[in-house]
């Protein structure tokens, strides 16, 4: 079957060096970002590089592969398709379905004579036995949605402001490209999308019952992006609204969402002690339209989303990403990458001195001398402010690497 596909060189890159090497190599990521064509991707480099490669591929989320449902199933499986001598390179799509794939894949791993890649929708693919196993053995790799530059090549769009209103309208989920951008088309595949995230890599997943509430928690998450709160915050919102429910439950419910990866958590760190704090967080999502499907899109939330795109823009830069706290004042975003770090104050326009002020004020009371950024959605581009430099949304997405 010949499939089309624009590349996304940021990702096979990471991969190419390790091809052909004794290493499981594992795409994890939220559904519907485009894991299974990044290894449409590689197939089609190992087919070029290595015309005897022996490919076998398992996609669970296709009929055709419904019986395997096991460690040995999968196992049999692969021995009936692979070559006794040679590379064997192992394809295997959406393996979290698979009961026990670990005792496979360890298996697989000590015969010696496979390449293995996998991909999975869920954070902790790789948590207990099969981590320790696999220490130093494997390569894993999360897969984000599209970002802005993507967007724009994807869609075959230019840089300008209305493409910008689009990506934080709907999004960064490849499959958009073959639809109409419109609210109505988008809205309703983001929809499907969020429900199946919700009920196959969710509910069912972790067995949850109180499906209701957990629809009411991610409209809460939706509406309040970017805002500091904690658990016995929601537990205290909810008891207002008449819900009973404990902190317990609610920390559960937070982990299946980024287990999921709908949601990215972010803690908080005192700039001054160097601590970080454990009460007190923000949520961010992993894509704006799912965001924006939840809580429904609105022109007055325009701070939360630029906020979101640029956390969103960090992560797929590879920063770890903390939220600065000085005293009573908070620092949005506090990356670092390479031992070195970045601050980052985002708001919506700086319209008044006041504005000004506060989002410039907030990063000159560090007294480091790592660069600093503000972050609007103002289009002027080369002001400073005591050596801050602003930087326009567009600019920062298209070009800050």
């Amino acid at each position: 079957m010949v499939r089309s596909y624009i590349p996304r060189e940021k990702y096979i890159n990471k991969i190419k060096p390790y091809i052909g090497k004794e290493l499981i190599k594992i795409f994890i990521g939220q559904r519907r970002v485009g894991k299974s064509y990044l290894m449409y991707q590689i197939m089609d480099f190992i087919k070029e590089k290595d015309k005897n490669g022996h490919i076998i591929y398992i996609n669970k989320e296709l009929n055709q592969f419904e019986e395997i449902r096991s460690s040995g199933d999968l196992y049999d499986y692969v021995k009936t398709k692979s070559l006794p001598k040679g590379m064997n390179y192992l394809f295997i799509d959406e393996i979290q379905n698979i009961k026990g794939f670990e005792n496979a894949l360890k298996s697989f791993a000590a015969e010696g004579n496979y390449d293995i890649y996998c991909t999975g929708s869920n954070a902790d693919l790789l948590s207990g036995e099969l981590s320790t196993f696999l220490s130093g053995r494997y390569i894993e790799c999360i897969v984000y949605p599209l970002s802005y530059n993507e967007f724009l090549m994807f869609h075959r769009l230019e840089d300008q402001r209305e493409s910008l209103d689009l990506f934080l309208k709907y999004g960064g989920l490849p499959y958009l490209k073959n639809l109409r951008l419109t609210d109505d088309i988008i809205f309703d595949y983001l929809k499907n999308i969020y429900q199946a995230i919700l009920f196959r890599d969710i509910v069912a997943r972790f067995k949850v019952r109180n499906v209701e509430f957990l629809e009411r928690l991610v409209l809460f998450l939706a509406k309040q992006t970017g805002v500091i709160f904690s658990a016995r915050n929601i537990v205290k919102f909810l008891k207002s609204q008449n819900i009973k429910i404990s902190v317990t439950a609610v920390l559960n419910y937070l982990n299946y969402l980024k287990n999921a990866f709908l949601i990215s958590k972010v803690s908080r760190t005192d700039l001054q002690g160097k601590k970080i704090f454990e009460v007190g967080e923000k949520y961010y999502f992993t894509d704006l339209g799912l965001r924006n499907t939840i809580a429904g899109f609105s022109p007055f939330e325009l701070g939360q989303m630029i906020e979101n795109a640029v956390y969103n823009h960090l992560q797929f830069l590879g920063y770890k990403i903390l939220v600065g706290q000085t005293g009573e004042k908070e620092i949005d975003f506090i990356a670092e990458r390479n031992n070195e770090k970045i601050y980052i104050q985002v708001a919506l326009r700086i319209t008044d001195k006041q504005t000004q002020k506060r989002e410039f004020g907030n990063l000159l009371e560090i007294k480091d001398n790592y660069p600093k950024y503000v972050i609007t959605l103002d289009e002027y581009t080369g002001a400073s402010y005591k050596g801050i430099k602003h930087i326009p949304l567009r600019s920062f997405l298209n070009g800050f690497e």
